[in-house]
């Protein structure tokens, strides 16, 4: 699968374990939804990804890396309140930001072949 699609893929991801995980807390807090606001830039870097501009694909690169390794504390943290379905929501969004990383690096390598 390309690159852009499984960047919009990630973001539709974040969004959604996001809006899910905020709408389902007893008492949601706005810290929840900082993978949707990640998933929005993602989104919104889609067009430039998918037409191969070098400059948004890198900069969607950098903000899935740092919600990939954001994602672990709200990990531990559901982890220690034995909260199961975050916890399912958050592996969810680490599968997807990590296939989209290994999605990223393997385009980057075949453009640098291409070259």
């Amino acid at each position: 699968m390309k690159a852009h699609k499984i960047s919009l893929l990630n973001s539709v991801i974040l969004i959604s374990m996001s809006l899910w995980g905020y709408l389902s807390s007893e008492n949601p807090s706005i810290t929840a939804l900082i993978p949707l606001f990640f998933g929005v830039v993602l989104l919104l870097c889609y067009p430039g990804v998918k037409s191969e501009n070098k400059i948004i694909a890198h900069i969607a690169v950098l903000f899935t890396l740092v919600v990939l390794l954001a994602l672990f504390m709200p990990l531990k943290g559901a982890f220690g309140r034995e909260d199961s379905m975050a916890v399912l929501r958050i592996i969810i969004m680490i599968a997807a930001s990590a296939l989209s990383m290994v999605a990223f690096v393997q385009s980057f390598i075949a453009a640098r072949k291409n070259k």
